[in-house]
């Protein structure tokens, strides 16, 4: 018998068993996720800052939910005491502001991408491993970005801190070797959610809008989260170390076909 004759063993238990814990669940990648792990039968602690999202959500889905800011280390330690036993962590939670070259870059925008972006995710991280080690078969998904690995003009502050996301799962990988953790990097290129852009914008929809004009189907919420429950969903031997995901439309950072428009 060959190697690829060989059935891999089936190291993954039933769904009905598992729980997930999603930050930055209130829209976006972070809802389609809890919608897709629920599907799959699994047990998700939403969290997020606004509650009537978090609730129209567990209405939906059946998940449940923490209202809790990544940033604040009160707000962790409450999440960590709803999560109890856990097998995943789905460190979503993050977000641009603004889009000024660095020369004219406020720095109070820089300390919220990082505090949300490296800060809050070492946070989440660091204190819901206990729980992802003591279950045997751990994971930390970590969300970073495509800007992770490629600067580009206007980004630096939101390049800067996704590589400090990039640094957390990289080095937590290492660190935790030998041990029943898994850890999974998912790096999204042009997402279109409905909320990412207006954000970095601060509100301005118009701008928000062109960031995607004429661009044939860029990738939406529920694309990244299929990338994720796949990765979740292999057998445990099975690391996904790092995926990167963009719309075909987008060959590089900088490579983007678009349409004429009008």
């Amino acid at each position: 018998m060959t190697d690829s004759d060989r059935t891999p063993p089936n190291d993954q238990p039933d769904a009905g068993t598992l729980r997930a814990v999603v930050t930055g669940a209130s829209s976006g990648i972070g809802a389609a996720t809890v919608r897709r792990l629920r599907a799959e039968g699994w047990s998700v602690l939403a969290v997020a800052r606004r509650e009537d999202r978090l609730r129209a959500l567990a209405d939906d889905t059946g998940c449940e939910y923490c209202v809790a800011d990544v940033t604040k280390a009160e707000d962790v330690d409450t999440l960590v005491s709803r999560a109890g036993a856990v097998h995943a962590l789905v460190a979503n939670a993050g977000g641009a502001v603004g889009v000024d070259p660095v020369a004219d870059a406020d720095p109070a925008d820089w300390q919220a991408m990082y505090d949300v972006n490296v800060l809050g995710t070492l946070r989440v991280t660091q204190s819901l491993l206990p729980a992802l080690r003591a279950s045997g078969r751990g994971d930390v998904l970590i969300m970073s970005s495509t800007a992770g690995f490629v600067a580009y003009e206007g980004g630096g502050g939101y390049v800067a801190a996704k590589h400090g996301t990039h640094a957390i799962a990289a080095t937590l990988r290492l660190e935790l070797a030998g041990e029943p953790v898994r850890v999974i990097e998912i790096a999204p290129g042009m997402v279109k959610t409905d909320e990412f852009s207006v954000k970095r914008y601060r509100g301005d929809a118009a701008k928000a809008e062109a960031v995607y004009a004429g661009v044939d189907e860029p990738l939406t919420a529920v694309d990244v989260a299929d990338a994720v429950v796949w990765a979740l969903t292999r057998p445990h031997h099975v690391n996904v170390d790092l995926m990167v995901l963009r719309p075909l439309a987008q060959a590089a950072q900088h490579k983007v076909a678009r349409r004429a428009t009008t």
